[in-house]
């Protein structure tokens, strides 16, 4: 199970398909037990985003624009994560759609466990949860996934606008809805 998800590397980094099945499994499980059929397009969507969220915000903000001192900083960080996930869930419950707002925060909360549970096992909490109050962890300045002449980071961060991008037009339009809904 550990090449599947970090290759046997040091640095603990979860693949994208590693941290999406760790996040669709609880919401599948809990939907299915609870309402005896698979979620709902949207809640998979959501859980799906909330997976990758974290990577597909400091990934290219570190690794292509070095904007972050490293790609696990920022959105991967308590201090900016605690209150995205809590408007996550309080915008869940506002409108009355609570398994939205969950299934976000289960994978959010996965994506950040899986890049740091080795750590987290032999009770130590990693610098990068603490961040900017305590210094990043010291990263190479080129990730080892970033591939010949770091194509993989160019294809990331194109990714990572292009999912961004609908998730906005979602969340807008959505917003947009639940506004001009009649209460």
């Amino acid at each position: 199970m550990r090449t599947f998800f970090n290759l046997g590397r040091e640095d603990t980094d979860v693949f994208p398909h590693g941290h999406l099945l760790v996040a669709l499994l609880p919401v599948v499980a809990y939907v299915a037990v609870r309402d005896r059929r698979l979620p709902t397009r949207a809640v998979t969507f959501v859980a799906a985003v909330g997976s990758q969220f974290p990577d597909l915000v400091d990934k290219p903000l570190a690794h292509q624009f070095s904007v972050l001192p490293s790609g696990r900083v920022f959105i991967h960080s308590l201090p900016f994560a605690v209150p995205i996930i809590a408007g996550a869930l309080a915008y869940g419950w506002y409108t009355e759609r609570p398994r939205i707002g969950g299934a976000f925060a289960v994978a959010y909360v996965s994506h950040v466990i899986g890049d740091t549970y080795q750590s987290l096992l032999a009770g130590q909490i990693p610098a990068d949860l603490l961040w900017p109050f305590v210094a990043a962890q010291p990263r190479p300045v080129v990730p080892f996934w970033a591939g010949v002449d770091r194509i993989n980071v160019r294809l990331w961060t194109g990714f990572s606008v292009v999912v961004l991008g609908m998730t906005l037009v979602v969340v807008v339009r959505d917003i947009g809805q639940q506004i001009r809904k009649p209460t």
